[in-house]
């Protein structure tokens, strides 16, 4: 099988490539990235790509399954357009593609409390989303919503740190067990093995505790 990882140096998507590479059903995995990576591997293909031309590697898009990783803040993205740029244009434009050159498998990051009509930015935006992929041509759509993710020590943000430590005591008591932090190798562990089960033409959105 062929896997195409757009968002494969972010915290999850860089843990869907090594549990990819180490898999013997993907014989070829394709990642598309904006900037150089030092990562190699024999079966590994690094397309660097300018993210605002996407159509221009349309062809590039062909394979199996494609894992949609991206993702930002606003604070990093330094305002609403450009964090709707990186949460929603280039993962649809990717996936628009992808289904075009009749990918089968389409597995996306998403959040807790995705709505196309909540009053909040991020959340809506993740839920339009959502919606928007669903009217494509895959086969099966897989869409998660994980709780509060454990990042990589090297790329946790300090905000999260604090809102991990508060679920987690709040767990200890027994109170939203299902929003339980999920370290983020587990969620990328549960979305390759999805991707490889043999279910009809389907849609399905995993709840957080169905992430695990």
């Amino acid at each position: 099988m062929h896997a195409l990882v757009v968002g494969a140096t972010g915290a999850t998507g860089q843990e869907i490539v090594k549990f990819l590479l180490k898999d013997a059903s993907f014989n070829k995995v394709s990642i598309f990235v904006r900037k150089k990576t030092n990562l190699r591997h024999k079966k590994l293909i690094i397309h660097k790509i300018n993210f605002s031309k996407i159509n221009e590697y349309q062809g590039l898009l062909k394979g199996d399954v494609l894992f949609s990783c991206l993702g930002t803040t606003r604070k990093a993205a330094g305002n609403k357009k450009n964090q709707y740029l990186v949460d929603y244009t280039y993962q649809y434009e990717f996936a628009v593609f992808a289904s075009k050159n009749k990918v089968g498998c389409y597995s996306l990051i998403s959040s807790v409390g995705a709505n196309k009509n909540s009053i909040f930015f991020y959340p809506k935006i993740k839920g339009a989303l959502e919606e928007a992929v669903k009217n494509l041509n895959f086969n099966k759509i897989q869409i998660f919503r994980p709780p509060s993710l454990i990042r990589q020590t090297d790329l946790i943000r300090s905000s999260e740190k604090k809102s991990i430590k508060f679920v987690q005591i709040l767990n200890k008591f027994g109170f939203l067990k299902s929003f339980k932090p999920l370290p983020v190798e587990f969620l990328a562990k549960k979305m390759v093995e999805e991707s490889l089960l043999n279910k009809k033409t389907c849609v399905k959105t995993y709840k957080p505790e169905e992430c695990y």
